[in-house]
């Protein structure tokens, strides 16, 4: 094989593998949903009667209740990618990044559209079916295009924009993982299941604290990118407490004035004393304070070493 040859199989393999970075990065963001065999949650408003392991198979957990899943696995895919894209930047072979931000689109696309077309067809026919789906189907799509912009961020911003990236991503992380560790239906969990989880609960304490670490204090915005992260820590988890608590009390369905109050006081609450988001943060806080000192002293060499 001629250099001329090698060097266009190169070309075409350089973005081909960063393609497949992507399909693969979305697939693992859709992990947490994959284990439970992907059955579709019993829907209120389904047409028929029907068992719940008769439930058509479908890409993403569509429901009321798992809104906070959606999002995660969505989000997580494409943070994912954009991590590895982050680490790996000095070696990008041209069109590396558009070739990986293809690969998420396919898998995160293909997962949306599958699960809206499965959805439609068995819901019954109502106003109120429409607005369901239309609900949800808005929320998904919203959820992309958030983990698309941080996947932009992550790859590309300066390292405070990455931070605060990486922040915003931490907190769908630690839904990412709960899912992952326990079924998102309520099924009763093991005395193991929940000490993992009374640990993982801190995971997107630790990813900010790294991060913040990895990103330090040296500029006003990178100041500045820190105090973001941590409100991001201690808003993000509280948020979604919230959103969950309101969207999943079917009660309140046909009131939407009383569930958005409803989702406003759990918001409130959990960002207080009596909530775990304050926890985090002060962890997060915790976590930096210790990197930094491995960190100064790494880069530090690298100075010596470089001069």
């Amino acid at each position: 094989m001629s250099i001329l040859e090698r060097m266009k199989t190169m070309q075409i393999a350089g973005p081909a593998a960063y393609l497949v970075l992507g399909l693969l990065a979305a697939t693992v963001g859709l992990l947490p949903w994959m284990v439970t065999g992907m059955v579709l949650p019993i829907q209120n408003l389904w047409a028929i009667d029907v068992a719940a392991d008769e439930m058509p198979i479908t890409l993403l957990p569509f429901s009321q209740y798992t809104i906070t899943l959606i999002v995660a696995v969505l989000v997580t895919g494409s943070a994912i990618a954009g991590g590895v894209l982050r680490l790996t930047r000095a070696q990008h072979p041209r069109f590396a990044f558009a070739a990986t931000l293809v690969g998420v689109l396919i898998v995160q696309v293909v997962a949306i559209v599958q699960t809206v077309v499965t959805v439609a067809g068995g819901l019954a026919e109502g106003r109120e079916e429409t607005i369901y789906l239309a609900g949800l189907t808005a929320g998904t799509i919203a959820a992309n295009l958030v983990g698309l912009v941080l996947l932009v961020l992550i790859t590309r911003a300066p390292a405070a924009g990455a931070l605060v990236a990486v922040s915003v991503a931490a907190v769908a992380a630690g839904v990412w993982v709960n899912g992952l560790i326990s079924h998102p239906f309520g099924i009763s969990a093991t005395e193991v299941t929940m000490a993992l989880l009374s640990v993982t609960r801190y995971v997107p304490a630790v990813i900010v604290g790294l991060a913040v670490a990895w990103c330090g204090f040296a500029t006003a915005g990178r100041i500045v990118a820190a105090v973001v992260s941590f409100l991001a820590l201690w808003i993000g988890p509280a948020l979604f407490t919230g959103v969950s608590a309101a969207v999943g009390t079917r009660v309140l369905a046909a009131y939407p004035a009383e569930m958005l109050d409803y989702g406003v006081q759990v918001f409130v609450s959990a960002l207080g004393p009596q909530g775990t988001s304050l926890v985090f943060t002060v962890a997060a806080a915790v976590v930096t304070a210790i990197a930094l000192v491995p960190l100064r002293t790494l880069r530090s060499r690298r100075e010596h070493v470089a001069a």
